[in-house]
């Protein structure tokens, strides 16, 4: 109970504060990504604040023998670069650029009723309903 709780308010904190920084208007994201028009600088920014927090709380965390509310750190083995990971990033790039929403930004748009971010959020479930079927079956 005490993760789901951790997990929670993990997970409403982030939430505030994409509100709070207004990256949950894809027009802010699309702002920023209109290098040749009307940019807007704001994501910088929330990217800036979000990887110095994460640099920093990183180290830290990271030197504890294990987490405060599980047995053991869940951290990728894998370091390679391969045509899955390529692939979906390129996807995740223009799904961004062409809708302005990410994953959180558009669960939060959601769950305030934003039709867009409802769309999105359809959109992205059907995709990790794809992946997961692809996995599945292997490869063809």
């Amino acid at each position: 109970m005490k993760r789901w709780i951790a997990a929670w308010l993990a997970g409403a904190l982030f939430g505030a504060g994409l509100a709070l920084s207004r990256m949950t208007d894809p027009n802010v994201v699309l702002g920023f990504l209109d290098v040749t028009g009307d940019f807007d600088p704001r994501l910088a920014f929330v990217l800036f604040g979000a990887v110095a927090t994460t640099l920093i709380a990183f180290r830290l965390v990271l030197r504890r023998p294990r987490p405060v509310l599980a047995e053991r750190f869940q951290l990728p083995l894998s370091q390679a670069i391969d045509r899955p990971l390529v692939t979906g990033a390129l996807l995740f790039g223009v799904g961004w650029g062409l809708a302005g929403y990410c994953p959180g930004p558009a669960l939060v748009g959601a769950a305030a009723g934003v039709d867009t971010a409802l769309a999105f959020v359809a959109a992205m479930i059907a995709g990790s309903l794809l992946q997961a079927i692809t996995v599945r079956r292997g490869p063809a």
